[in-house]
C-alpha cells in the first residue's frame, strides 16, 4: 500500500525488495518504505548497495532508505550494452519513478558522488539536498600517461576479478569496460566540465571529505585533487565541506559511517527550513 508524505512523496508501508526494468537492463533495488524522507543512496563505482548499510543504520528507521545495484553489479543487477555514466543518471530517474519518489535526499559516494552532482544540478524541483562523500572534486588528473595506467591495472587485474563475480564484490563487466567507465569519469572530472555542474547547484550540498590516498592512487595525488573543493564553496553558497574525516577513499563508509550520517541530517534539516 502507498500513501502520500506531507512533503508530496509517495511511500510505501513496509520494505520492499525487487527488480526495477531500464532500458535493456534491469536493477535490483530496496526500499525500506515508510513516511519518512527519501534517501537515496547511489554507490561507488564498482561497488555495492551493501556498503551502505552503517550509514542507513545510524540514521535509522525515521527516514525511507532506497539503495540499488547499478548495471552489472551486485549478484542480481542485470547486464547492459551501456555502461556510460548518462545511463547511471537515467537509472535514478527509472529508480524514483519505480518506487514513486517525486522528491529525494541524494547520497553519493566516489562515482555515485558525480551522479548526485549531475542530477541534482538538472532536477532542482525533486532535490532535497545532496550529500557528496569523497567524490566530485573539479580536477584535470586525467591525461595520456594516466589513462595508460588505468588500462593497465584493470587488466592486470582481469585473471582474478572474474572469480569474486558470484559474490557481488566484482562488476560483471570485462577489464575493458571497466576501464573505459574509469576514463570516462577522469573527462567528467575535468575542472571544465565539473566546475559549472558544481556552480549550478540550487539546492544545500555538502560533502564528507577522505584523507591520505587509497587503491590505485599515488603519494598525495588524491590529497591534491581534493584541493579543488575550496574554489567550489567559494562560488557556490550552496556548498559547504560538512566533514574531513580521518578514513581513505576506501574506508570511509566502514569508518567515518557517523560523519556522512551527521551530514544528512544537516542538509535534511535545511531542506525543513526552507534554506
Amino acid at each position: 500500500m502507498e500513501h502520500m508524505t506531507k512533503d508530496g512523496t509517495s511511500s510505501t508501508d513496509s520494505n520492499w525488495t525487487g527488480m526495477v526494468p531500464v532500458d535493456d537492463t534491469a536493477l535490483a533495488v530496496t526500499d525500506t518504505g515508510g513516511p519518512g524522507i527519501p534517501v537515496v543512496y547511489l554507490n561507488g563505482q564498482f561497488a555495492t548497495q551493501g556498503y551502505w548499510r552503517r550509514v542507513v543504520a545510524d540514521l535509522g528507521t525515521g527516514w525511507r532508505h532506497i539503495t540499488y545495484d547499478e548495471r552489472a553489479r551486485g549478484t542480481k543487477s542485470k547486464r547492459s550494452a551501456d555502461y556510460s555514466f548518462e545511463a547511471a543518471v537515467r537509472d535514478v530517474d527509472a529508480v524514483l519513478a519505480a518506487r514513486g519518489v517525486d522528491r529525494a535526499l541524494l547520497v553519493g559516494w566516489s562515482y555515485g558522488a558525480f551522479v548526485g552532482a549531475h542530477w541534482a544540478r538538472r532536477n532542482p524541483d525533486r532535490t532535497l539536498g545532496a550529500v557528496l562523500v569523497d567524490g566530485a572534486y573539479p580536477y584535470d588528473w586525467l591525461d595520456e600517461a594516466m589513462e595508460q595506467r588505468i588500462r593497465k591495472l584493470f587488466r592486470r587485474m582481469g585473471w582474478f576479478t572474474p572469480l569474486l563475480r558470484p559474490t557481488g564484490l566484482t562488476p560483471r563487466m570485462t577489464a575493458e569496460q571497466q576501464a573505459d567507465s574509469n576514463i570516462e569519469l577522469g573527462r567528467l572530472s575535468r575542472e571544465r566540465e565539473l566546475g559549472p555542474v558544481l556552480d549550478g547547484i540550487t539546492v544545500p550540498v555538502r560533502y564528507v571529505v577522505a584523507s591520505g590516498a587509497s587503491l590505485g592512487s599515488r603519494g598525495d595525488e588524491q590529497e591534491r585533487i581534493r584541493t579543488s573543493l575550496a574554489a567550489v564553496t567559494d562560488r557556490n553558497a550552496n556548498i559547504r565541506i560538512s566533514a574531513k574525516v580521518a578514513s581513505n577513499h576506501g574506508a570511509i563508509l566502514r569508518k567515518d559511517f557517523p560523519a556522512i550520517a551527521d551530514a544528512v541530517r544537516e542538509v535534511a534539516a535545511l531542506d525543513l527550513r526552507g534554506c
